[in-house]
């Protein structure tokens, strides 16, 4: 199998719906981890298989 991967921000007063939308269009969350230059931001990796 091969994968595409996406980085995506995360809002935290949205973040389900974030994650959500990009579940509902085949995308499967890996890891959330802080964005870079500290705050409260963070950012998801996805990945989903390549058809």
């Amino acid at each position: 199998m091969k994968y595409e991967y996406v980085t995506v921000p995360l809002l935290t007063h949205a973040t389900k719906q974030i994650l959500d939308t990009w579940g509902s269009e085949g995308w499967e969350l890996v890891q959330v981890v802080p964005a870079p230059g500290g705050g409260d931001q963070l950012v998801a990796y996805m990945k989903r298989v390549i058809a």
